[in-house]
């Protein structure tokens, strides 16, 4: 198929991209205590030349327990931050475009570590899973340094110069565990029946991150349905109670949806061949980026169990973005292990396609 919607323009507010691909976030953690390396900076450097957009791996708010793994960056902290202005002047150099993704991670635990965050473990209801007590119910005041915490985190990312923003929102993370009612039993305003009620979290630092960063600047929130706790996990089982998750949101200051799903080309619900990003676009009218298993056989969930994954078709992906389903592509597991992935596809080099191993995760190239 042509890859001309996929390597067209895309503009939206002060958002200029040459392309449609985005490079997803992706765990790393090559910041020894939160601090990144030049060996960062070069990482995004690479692929600056060619993504559209570079979205960073996650990088935590200032809250103790905001993060499960003392090698995932920092965005606070005058160490951590000037080490970020390192890496964005050297995306712009390089060409690229780059937004840093914000992240707590709540009460999700993280089984290949065995570092613990200093305390309290921020959660809506103390509970890691459903049922699984971690911790104790976050406090109104923890609520609020929390949402305040991402709103700094934003206005520093648009002060050292990034070009958008987005929130980690998926997953099973803190943001989504707001959305869950398996982790949600709050009776308070941050909790209820309803995923508008339980959405309040999510809409107020959307709101807290707009009132930082102006009406202008761009602000993706990333959510998805499935989380890390149960991949079978679903927040709206209908458009009308997708539509009344994402409406707040995009009320609230979302401007982008990136909709997380494990393969892109699942439909999301029976009777249309929607993904999850096509019914986001749909019933909000946003833009929205779709993202899963883009470009390699398997799903990335497998590759942590040691599978390895070969190039595969872009077509069905060509397919649905001709027809106007999403706008913009994420890719992941590609761009780990082969920062030429994008070059190599404009150009119709599908032999020179690497495949992917795990091995990939444990360097940064």
């Amino acid at each position: 198929m042509s890859l001309d919607s996929l390597f067209s323009p895309f503009q939206f507010k002060s958002l200029k991209l040459p392309n449609r691909i985005v490079m997803a976030p992706m765990t790393r953690s090559f910041s020894p205590n939160g601090v990144p390396t030049p060996e960062v900076t070069e990482y995004y450097k690479r692929r600056a030349t060619s993504v559209g957009l570079i979205i960073s791996e996650g990088t935590v708010v200032n809250r103790p327990s905001a993060a499960n793994d003392q090698n995932v960056p920092h965005f606070w902290g005058g160490e951590a931050l000037a080490a970020w202005k390192q890496v964005i002047d050297g995306v712009h150099a390089a060409g690229g475009i780059m937004a840093p993704q914000l992240w707590h991670v709540g009460a999700a635990r993280n089984p290949r570590s065995k570092w613990v965050a200093p305390g309290p473990v921020d959660s809506p209801s103390g509970l890691s899973s459903p049922g699984k007590q971690f911790g104790e119910p976050m406090s109104d005041a923890a609520v609020a340094d929390t949402i305040a915490a991402f709103a700094r985190a934003a206005g520093d990312a648009k002060k050292l110069g990034f070009d958008s923003v987005e929130l980690h929102g998926a997953h099973g993370y803190l943001i989504d565990q707001f959305f869950w009612d398996g982790t949600n039993q709050r009776t308070d305003n941050y909790g209820g029946a309803t995923l508008p009620e339980r959405g309040r979290f999510a809409a107020e630092i959307l709101r807290a991150v707009r009132a930082e960063v102006g009406p202008d600047y761009p602000v993706i929130i990333r959510l998805s349905q499935w989380k890390q706790q149960d991949f079978a996990a679903r927040l709206a089982t209908t458009p009308q109670e997708m539509e009344a998750w994402l409406r707040p949101l995009a009320d609230a200051g979302a401007d982008i949806f990136h909709c997380s799903q494990r393969r892109f080309w699942e439909p999301e619900f029976e009777g249309s061949d929607l993904n999850f990003a096509g019914w986001a676009k749909k019933l909000t009218g946003k833009p929205t980026i779709t993202v899963g298993s883009v470009g390699l056989s398997g799903e990335f969930i497998a590759s942590f169990g040691g599978e390895s994954s070969k190039p595969a078709s872009l077509d069905e992906l060509l397919r649905r973005l001709d027809r106007g389903d999403f706008d913009l592509v994420a890719v992941g597991r590609a761009l780990i292990n082969d920062p030429y992935w994008v070059q190599k596809i404009r150009d119709g080099l599908h032999d020179q396609l690497l495949d992917f191993s795990p091995s990939s995760l444990g360097t940064l190239f």
